[in-house]
């Protein structure tokens, strides 16, 4: 029996879905996404760059291919955040998410609410040249964060082609928004990229879903292009986070709403005539919110996420997923002081093929994760933690929004290079009278190195974060926010402008991962790979490179590659003479040589040749 939209068991891996298809390579993507943290960001450009087949945790052990990946992808990918909701933590982070800075950019809502959609917009190049480029689009409710929530997903894949699609407008308009929401300043080749990918999007035919005849894409909060739902005999809908005015619209428009699934805290919320129109209210299976003893990280979500509507007339219907739960700042039309950003993909389709309410949320498809809610079960919040909520969401948007920078200052410390760095408020300080405390510290650093920063923000004067070496300054700093009330405190982080950024910083950072001759090994092997014949180059016992200096034999399948590389012309050896350079002992003061005599002498003889080719 085939299985139901939306079965538990049909599972979408975030970085398998970001994988270039076999003979194409990753050339450009947009996301767009409501928080991030680093370590999940960090790990995206090894599934973008490479086949890997490597869990989230088994990357982040690999600073050698982190940094590769972050290199290689640098200039092809942008992630725009809400700002204020990128995620930090008291520990000291890794100084690999500073080659994040460029990559990252923090937005805002036009309409004073969230910026809340998951979408990924990529665009890869075949590896033969007279075969299409291909879109890939993936429409999510789920953040790139590490969270082990029931998410919904949509991945569609199409070719570029030469006719514009009408159905795409509302992707075009949405991507081509995001330069004009950032909060702070944005490179112009970010900009400019993501104008390109937002034209490309318009003409992409994307392959439908099985069971799906026709497919209708909506953004809220941006241009004219809004989800408005048409009317229905049935309607259900899953939603996290719910209101009463939002679930009113949805259920008048239906003649009948069998079905909501959301949380007990939200469902709690909700007056008796709004759950009275629900034939069944239910909520995730407390043995399907968690893995069997496993606690949650700090900002983990867990339990249901996904937001989908279902509406059904007869033979047909409609399958609405995306980023916008059943909330007033979501989904409601006109004369409302918030509006959040959401995006969404409409399937319609007939139900023996798409599937219905019953067999979707039945006890053969999702509704078997479920359990009916019982109203005694959860208790309403206490209104004094919805007011620090919301005191501290704002806060976050102060503090996140562009009003604050950093700079940086060179000194001498017992004859070593340091650099003093200064969190900078604007002159007239910013209004924060609903904070009790803040304390500021760079990510790299962690909470052993926080500074109390209320007074200075408050009164414009700038903050000393501190002394630090090099590799160690970054753009990224994390912010401890407590209400002033209660108590509740919040931690994020935020990006912020620096004045005085030395130039080779990142430079710091390469030398800092790549600081023996095995791991030089391990990211040349990284440079050079094929990623038809080998998705990532092999190791030998204990994670170490073969050959050359192993053994002291010689290395045939470094050589070959160099030459495969040489054959190409596609720019690796460049790529590699760029790495040799930068790891000259002229430029660090690493005590080793990292780059073996041996290799040096077979380098010589490829430079040549490279410098012949470029003097033609």
């Amino acid at each position: 029996m085939a299985k139901s939209t939306l079965d538990p068991e049909t599972r979408l891996l975030y970085g398998d879905s970001l994988k270039a298809p076999f003979g194409y390579e990753f050339d450009g993507g947009i996301a767009t996404t409501f928080s991030m943290d680093f370590e999940t960001a960090l790990s995206v450009p090894v599934s973008l760059a490479f086949f890997s087949s490597k869990s989230r945790d088994e990357i982040l052990e690999d600073p050698v291919t982190l940094l590769e990946s972050a290199e290689r992808t640098a200039e092809k990918l942008v992630v725009y955040v809400d700002a204020g909701q990128i995620h930090a933590d008291v520990r000291q982070g890794s100084r690999l998410a500073s080659l994040l800075e460029k990559a990252v950019v923090e937005v805002k809502a036009p309409n004073e609410g969230s910026f809340h959609p998951k979408l990924w917009a990529l665009r890869f190049e075949p590896l033969d040249r007279d075969r299409p480029a291909l879109m890939r689009l993936l429409i999510l409710s789920r953040n790139l964060t590490r969270d082990r929530s029931w998410d919904a997903a949509m991945c569609l894949d199409g070719e570029r082609g030469t006719k514009p699609f009408a159905s795409n407008k509302p992707l075009h308009d949405l991507i081509a928004a995001l330069p004009g929401m950032a909060v702070g300043e944005i490179q112009d080749a970010r900009r400019a990229m993501t104008l390109a990918m937002a034209n490309d999007l318009r003409y992409v035919n994307w392959d439908r879903p099985p069971g799906c005849d026709a497919m209708e894409f909506h953004v809220n909060g941006v241009g004219s292009h809004g989800w408005k739902p048409t009317r229905s005999k049935r309607i259900a809908i899953i939603s996290p986070f719910v209101e009463p005015g939002a679930l009113r619209y949805l259920v008048d428009l239906a003649d009948q709403a069998p079905k909501l699934i959301s949380r007990p805290d939200q469902l709690a919320c909700l007056p008796g005539d709004v759950l009275g129109r629900f034939k069944e209210v239910a909520v995730l299976d407390e043995m399907a919110e968690t893995e069997d003893g496993e606690e949650p990280y700090r900002n983990e979500q867990q339990g249901l996420h996904a937001k989908v509507f279902i509406q059904e007339d007869g033979k047909e219907v409609r399958l609405t997923l995306g980023s916008g739960n059943a909330t007033n700042s979501a989904l409601l039309p006109g004369g409302h002081a918030t509006s959040n950003v959401e995006v969404f993909a409409t399937l319609h389709g007939l139900r023996k093929h798409l599937g219905g309410i019953d067999e979707i949320l039945g006890e053969t498809g999702f509704g078997r994760m479920t359990r009916t809610f019982q109203p005694d079960e959860a208790e309403s919040p206490d209104p004094a933690d919805v007011s620090a909520d919301q005191n501290l969401l704002q806060a976050r948007r102060a503090l996140a929004r562009g009003a604050l920078s950093l700079r940086c200052e060179a000194k001498e410390e017992d004859g070593v290079k340091r650099w003093k760095v200064w969190l900078v408020p604007p002159k007239d300080g910013l209004q924060l009278n609903k904070l009790g405390r803040v304390r500021a510290w760079p990510i790299t650093l962690g909470e052993g190195h926080a500074r109390d920063a209320l007074a200075g923000i408050s009164g414009g004067s700038p903050i000393d974060l501190g002394t630090m070496v090099l590799v160690d300054l970054t753009s990224f700093i994390a912010l401890e926010i407590t209400d002033y009330a209660t108590g509740r405190t919040e931690l994020f982080s935020t990006g912020l402008t620096v004045e005085g950024m030395p130039e080779e910083r990142d430079l710091a950072i390469l030398n800092h991962v790549i600081d023996s001759r095995q791991k030089f090994m391990t990211y040349l092997r990284l440079l050079l790979a094929s990623f038809i014949d080998q998705p990532l180059p092999p190791l030998g016992p204990n994670g170490k490179g073969k050959g050359f200096w192993g053994s002291g034999a010689a290395d045939e399948p470094l050589f070959e590659d160099l030459v495969r590389a040489l054959c190409a012309g596609d720019g690796r050896l460049a790529t590699v003479d760029r790495l040799i350079r930068r790891l000259s002992r002229e430029t660090d003061a690493v005590a080793e040589d990292r780059v073996p005599a041996e290799f040096k002498k077979l380098w010589q003889v490829f430079r040549t040749v490279l410098e012949a080719s470029d003097a033609r």
